[in-house]
């Protein structure tokens, strides 16, 4: 195969899979030799063990980040900090993309950014949607509520108002306070209950503070 070939059958793909190579009559082989070559001559990027992305500029689709993330480690979901900086909850552009599942602790450094797993326990594991991060691209994404109260449970002083406050936490008004509530008691956990409560109290008065004179 020359790149051209592979150009013309993934190019229209953020991101493509060893095994949509092997389709045919071709020595797998000689196919993983080829990806290694072009790998080293920086024509495409390896993410992980039968991973790839095109490198520019053969690349015509720039994959999404939540998208790399949800193919790194399958079974998990985009959460933390990376969630509420999407749905613009924090002000501060995060730069690693953290998820979530039932998955060993790791940090992949890769040519499209980096990108932290966390363990969540097998209970926890809900509160996540099939999202469209892009176009024609779709992740798991944690909704803005369960992304707040994940970031509440794996960070130690999570629950605490000084955490929260920290946060500056801004347009409460996308958060479903109802849901936060409902998320926060299924999961059995006070201080997501605790946190839950901070953080209606703190969209009520943000809602307050806009309200006209």
């Amino acid at each position: 195969m020359k790149l051209r070939d592979l150009v013309d059958l993934v190019g229209d793909e953020p991101l493509f899979e060893t095994g949509l190579l092997l389709v045919g009559s071709v020595n797998p082989a000689d196919v993983r030799r080829q990806l290694s070559r072009w790998t080293t001559a920086g024509r495409i990027h390896q993410l992980r063990r039968g991973l790839y992305a095109l490198a520019p500029p053969y690349r015509k689709v720039e994959p999404h980040p939540f998208l790399v993330a949800n193919l790194l480690a399958p079974g998990s979901y985009v959460s933390l900090q990376a969630a509420l900086a999407y749905y613009g909850l924090i002000p501060e552009y995060v730069p690693v993309v953290t998820s979530v599942g039932n998955v060993r602790p790791s940090l992949h450094r890769t040519p499209s950014g980096d990108f932290l797993f966390r363990h969540l326990k097998s209970s926890l594991f809900w509160g996540y949607e099939w999202s469209e991060v892009a176009s024609r691209q779709h992740a798991f994404l944690a909704t803005p509520e369960k992304s707040l109260l994940d970031l509440v449970y794996l960070q130690p002083d999570g629950g605490s108002a000084a955490y929260l406050n920290e946060l500056r936490l801004q347009n409460l008004e996308r958060l479903d306070c109802e849901r936060l509530q409902w998320m926060a008691e299924r999961s059995g956990a006070a201080r997501l209950q605790k946190a839950a409560s901070i953080v209606i109290n703190l969209a009520a008065a943000e809602a307050e503070a806009y309200l006209p004179l």
